[in-house]
């Protein structure tokens, strides 16, 4: 029987089941188990989410500034990008950030460029100083763009820009304006949403959902009393063609047109440079001496500088007597820069807005005569100048500059601390920083010539910021109205607004009615 059953066995070997002894029995097992569990992983890969790959861009000069510009000359970015870069890693751990710099339009395209065979499913662009133009270019090619704001460092880019996007109702550019980073990671988790092609048009309405969700309602508006004294409208119109701006820049003198009835006469700086070498140097030295005594602090200013701003001050005065005029604004930064003038006119602009005259800065004319119209309206009020800062975290407009009065309701009335230091972009000459007064209302104004329009926005003054970046004056307002709709002008209207205490809503609109002009309110 055995040797049958051998027999049989040995009929069948044929079989390859019939060959396997242990060792092969267990190898072929081993095959089939792969089999399965290479088929298994392919499915569970396939069901897993595959990691969103961002691309963050940091839109800015250099990592450590070289020159004067917000946030300031050797501001050192890489601690905040390093630290934002950890933080959104950790946060997301289903995402994948690759990060780099540009500086403006060709290094912008070459990321792009490179970045086409990644697969990345959106950008994350950070405007860290103000006027490099990157994100233009990012939001071209139709991906998520999530823009924010570097408080102090990019914001007069981002607001323009902003504006720009959200008048070309651009759907798939987001923005946020808030340094706080738990309002950068809800925005951020909107690129979850974006899962097909044509989800990037709703990007904006997104994130616009978690900017406003995140902004704080309005406060109680209990405001101090405020004893304005205006002059009839007629009176204004009279003394607006009584009065005259000079316009100092590097331009052949004479008539530069009227804006709203008020003379412009442009100035060369050699006009100014030579009053100042012929200014009376112990008078700059008792003016010197009077702001030193008055200021609360002075800070890397030597006392060459005060009486070389002194000097200034009295090279001002000079002209606005030779003119006849009550005004004068400077291309500041482009007479100190290029070597035309000597000492910036800050600290003498100060001194004038204090006498009810008007210092302006940076040969804006148009900021110079609204300066002039409502100063005049308000009695001697001084305007403020700024580069406005939008925060919706505390939902603040935060108006910055490094020329301010200290009597922000005239000439003749109770004054505000301040302090001398340099401009903070450079560290350079000297500046003022108006510690302005809390709880009053403001207006904000800026008039347009070829619009035959004012603008305007009002809000309470709730503080004031001490922060070193961006300029030294920075009075803290909360807004009225819709801090929304405070987005939308800034490319139309330029970056400068001027802010005056006092509520003149009404008078804005008589003065308007008056000259066949229309207002405009921004908020």
């Amino acid at each position: 029987m055995y040797k049958d059953t051998m027999k049989t066995n040995r009929s069948n070997m044929d079989c390859p089941f019939h060959r396997m002894n242990r060792r092969n029995f267990i190898i072929g097992c081993a095959a089939i188990s792969g089999v399965l569990i290479d088929e298994s992983y392919k499915t569970y890969a396939a069901q897993q989410p595959t990691k969103k790959r961002i691309r963050i861009i940091y839109s800015l000069h250099s990592l450590k500034q070289q020159g004067p510009d917000w946030p300031n000359k050797g501001f050192d970015f890489e601690p905040f990008i390093n630290r934002t870069n950890q933080e959104l890693q950790q946060k997301f751990k289903n995402y994948e950030f690759l990060t780099s710099t540009a500086t403006g339009e060709q290094q912008a395209n070459k990321i792009i460029e490179e970045d086409k065979d990644k697969n990345i499913d959106g950008y994350i662009v950070f405007q860290m100083n103000c006027w490099n133009r990157v994100v233009q270019f990012v939001a071209k090619i139709n991906k998520p763009v999530l823009y924010v704001d570097f408080k102090y460092g990019g914001s007069g880019g981002f607001l323009t820009y902003t504006s720009t996007f959200i008048r070309q109702n651009a759907r798939n550019v987001g923005f946020i304006s808030s340094p706080r980073t738990s309002d950068l990671f809800e925005a951020v988790k909107c690129f979850d949403a974006i899962q097909n092609p044509g989800d990037e048009q709703n990007f904006a309405s997104l994130v616009a959902e978690v900017r406003k969700r995140n902004t704080p309602s309005p406060g109680k508006i209990k405001l101090k009393q405020d004893f304005l004294r205006t002059i009839p409208i007629q009176n204004c119109i009279v003394r607006f063609k009584e009065s005259k701006i000079l316009a100092v820049n590097n331009m052949q003198p004479g008539p530069a047109g009227q804006i709203m009835g008020i003379p412009i006469v442009r100035v060369p700086f050699s006009e100014l440079n030579d009053a100042y070498k012929n200014a009376d140097k112990d008078e700059a030295k008792l003016i010197a001496a009077q702001w030193e005594l008055g200021a609360s602090k002075i800070e890397g200013v030597s006392w060459d500088t005060l009486k070389e701003s002194a000097a200034m001050y009295l090279a001002e005065k000079e002209l606005l007597k030779k003119y006849r005029a009550n005004a004068i604004t400077i291309n500041c930064l482009g007479g100190f820069y290029g070597g035309h003038i000597t000492a910036y006119p800050c600290l003498g602009f100060h001194q004038l807005n204090n006498e009810a005259l008007v210092g302006g800065c940076e040969c804006d004319i148009r900021s110079a005569a609204t300066m002039v119209a409502f100063g005049i309206l308000t009695n001697g009020r001084p305007g403020f100048i700024s580069d406005p800062v939008i925060d919706t975290s505390k939902r603040q407009i935060i108006y910055a500059h490094c020329v301010a009065s200290n009597k922000p309701f005239g000439p003749n009335e109770k004054k505000c601390p301040y302090q001398i230091l340099t401009h903070s972009e450079d560290r350079q000459g000297a500046s003022v920083r108006s510690m302005f007064p809390e709880g009053y209302m403001v207006t904000t104004l800026q008039v347009s010539n070829d619009r035959k329009s004012i603008l305007m926005h009002q809000g309470k003054a709730v503080g004031n910021d001490p922060d070193d970046r961006a300029c030294r004056t920075k009075l803290i307002a909360e807004p009225f109205g819709d801090i929304e709709k405070l987005f939308t002008m800034w490319d139309q209207w330029g970056w400068h607004r001027v802010t005056f205490y006092g509520d003149l809503k009404n008078r804005v609109y008589e003065l308007a009615d008056a000259i066949g002009w229309k207002v405009i309110e921004e908020a």
